[in-house]
């Protein structure tokens, strides 16, 4: 019993010891299970907080936008909203932010003076569903098939133009037009400021501005931390009401009265093949800033990644309902992205609240707006077109690749000179056209051995290489060697016109009385014609190689001195193999060689073997007594 007992208090006192040791680990435990909500709290508190920084700055760049598409700026903050509540709320990218694009300022200006503000609604409209529909058959990815000189010549070719053009509005003065113009003005421009006291003033605050821009970001503590715009709009707002200064200032109506639904006649514009150009330029402009937007933003944060085809939807949704209410064209902005991953922010909570934000500063403050000068938000832009121009990636490109330089430097180039739309199309030819030359690289080395012609291939041969190929040919024709050899085994890709100018110059050298020698690269076939395998370097033949059916009698100096044929002929009727190695009909060999044949005929093809054409002529007489030849 008093064993038992025992027993039973050393249970109890184990029991007792595992409550007890059992009571912090349940205190652990519940510490645990109340992290998530206080992280929670703390999370919300962080998409809150980042939602206030976007909203910061997407006010000044909707606004400045606007004002530099030549539109009014009520249309830059319903932009704003849209691309906060609709496109922000869509699963597509996480932390990137949309609304109206200075990339895009420059198209759609140059759209509302030949269209009006009426079409751009439909164009932006059309655009919006061809970017749902590219997003539902998954060709979201087909916008990074582009190269990266191209993007970065259409972001340098949009930028350059966006900073002369806004040099205008930081003077209260109405700029001339194309960028060409604009940049000849200057001039005239500068003359202006210097003997006009008022645009004297708002040149100094775009210029104010545009330093701020630059070196906000330097400032040290919680001060750097709110947006250089914010701080460049509200030293401007004070300067703007002191006595003496008339600087222009944002005049912004209702923004539901704003709010104007295309009609029938609009529509009608889509028989234009113009209008049509436009809803394809657009799309592609849109898309692609867009989809790159994505692309840069994902390097910054470690969470999610962008879903390409979901976020071309979404991107699509936008500019579809922009379209619907006469609002500026949607994409995604690389200002607002990066300022919404600094602040922290972890989901789309932050980059959809800031577009209600937007709305409700418009709906309640919009005399906030009035005190707003133009100049300020030209300069605004101003440093905006310096990020998009980017002059550092010039000489960085240079020292990279100069062939990429050329490509990015003409796309930039072309569309200052004509429109986005035909430089990025000018830049992607001059990008293929590059690729297709450097894919082009052939090595052709021609020259003469003993009684032999010999012209040897490597590389990628395609027609952009097909005159050094004729040049070649040619010369080993005019050498009047009674044999050519023409090796080119070390081709890895031969196009159909290099083939084809080869295999011509074979038949016509032939039917000369010229001995011709074709190895030529390719898969091996069982079809008719004149094939057989040989090592890439042209040294003999390898166990299991054939000669095609219907090939004839072979001529044996297509292979290498010291490799003899090894295998003697099929039966008769042509198409008969032996030994692995298959001859066609007709073909002798030598009867010392059999023993080689079958060592040779328990192999198989080497992974280099090519293919070569054989001379199908009979062997002259004093064959056997010439010189071999040099490999």
């Amino acid at each position: 019993m008093s064993g038992a007992h025992a027993r039973g208090r050393t249970r109890s006192a184990k029991s007792a010891t595992s409550a007890k040791s059992a009571e912090p680990a349940r205190s652990s435990r519940l510490a645990k299970s109340s992290g998530p909500a206080t992280s929670g709290t703390s999370g919300l508190a962080t998409e809150i907080s980042a939602s206030l920084v976007v909203f910061l700055v997407a006010l000044p760049l909707c606004i400045g936008v606007a004002v530099a598409s030549g539109v009014r700026p009520e249309l830059g903050i319903i932009s704003g909203v849209i691309g906060g509540l609709v496109v922000g709320a869509v699963r597509g990218s996480t932390l990137q932010v949309s609304g109206p694009a200075a990339g895009l300022a420059a198209l759609v200006a140059e759209t509302v003076a030949e269209h009006g503000v009426a079409v751009l609604a439909v164009i932006v409209l059309f655009a919006g569903l061809l970017q749902i529909v590219l997003g539902l058959i998954r060709l979201g990815r087909m916008f990074q098939a582009i190269s990266i000189a191209v993007v970065q010549g259409m972001l340098a070719g949009i930028g350059l133009p966006l900073m002369f053009s806004q040099l205008y509005p930081m003077a209260d003065a109405k700029a001339p037009g194309t960028p060409i113009e604009n940049m000849a003005g200057v001039p005239d421009l500068m003359a202006r400021i210097l003997t006009d006291r008022q645009a004297m003033i708002a040149t100094l605050l775009g210029a104010v501005t545009i330093v701020l821009s630059f070196v906000w970001k330097k400032v040290p503590g919680p001060l750097g931390k709110i947006p250089a715009a914010l701080v460049a709009v509200a030293l401007g707002c004070v300067v703007a009401a002191l006595p003496g200064v008339d600087v222009r200032t944002l005049q912004v109506g209702n923004l539901l009265a704003s709010v104007q639904v295309p009609g029938a006649e609009e529509f009608g514009a889509l028989a234009e093949p113009a209008v049509l150009t436009s809803v394809v330029t657009f799309t592609v402009i849109a898309s692609a800033e867009s989809l790159f937007t994505a692309a840069a933003v994902d390097r910054m944060h470690s969470g999610p990644r962008t879903r390409y085809n979901t976020e071309l939807i979404a991107q699509g949704a936008g500019n579809t309902l922009a379209g619907l209410v006469g609002a500026l064209p949607v994409t995604a902005v690389v200002a607002r992205s990066s300022a919404n991953v600094q602040a922290g922010a972890k989901t789309r909570l932050s980059r959809t609240l800031h577009g209600l934000w937007l709305l409700a500063f418009a709906l309640l403050l919009p005399q906030v707006l009035a005190l707003i000068p133009i100049s300020v938000l030209a300069g605004v832009l101003v440093h905006s077109g310096w990020k998009l121009l980017a002059p550092g990636e010039f000489p960085k490109m240079w020292r990279q690749d100069r062939g990429e330089f050329a490509v990015m430097t003409l796309t930039m180039l072309v569309i200052v000179a004509t429109a986005l739309l035909e430089g990025v199309l000018i830049g992607l030819a001059a990008g293929i056209l590059l690729a297709a030359l450097r894919m082009s690289q052939t090595v052709i080395r021609q020259h003469s051995e003993g009684d032999t012609a010999q012209v040897v291939m490597a590389g990628n041969a395609t027609f952009l290489r097909l005159p050094q190929v004729i040049e070649a040919l040619e010369a080993a024709a005019a050498s009047g060697r009674p044999r050519i050899r023409l090796d080119l085994t070390g081709v890895t890709h031969l196009d159909h016109a290099c083939r084809n100018q080869v295999e011509e110059f074979t038949a016509q050298q032939r039917g000369l009385g010229t001995r011709v020698e074709l190895l030529m690269p390719g898969p091996a076939s069982d079809k008719g014609g004149t094939a057989a395998r040989a090592p890439r370097n042209g040294n003999g033949l390898t166990a299991g190689d054939a000669v095609s059916p219907g090939a004839g009698s072979a001529a044996w100096d297509a292979v290498s001195p010291g490799v003899g044929p090894t295998a003697r002929s099929g039966p008769a009727g042509g198409g008969g193999f032996t030994a692995g190695l298959g001859l066609t009909a007709g073909v002798t060999v030598p009867d010392d060689l059999g023993a080689e044949a079958a060592a040779l005929s328990a192999g198989s093809p080497t992974p280099g073997a090519e293919w070569f054409y054989l001379d199908t002529r009979p062997l002259p007489d004093d064959y056997a007594g010439r010189p071999p030849l040099v490999g």
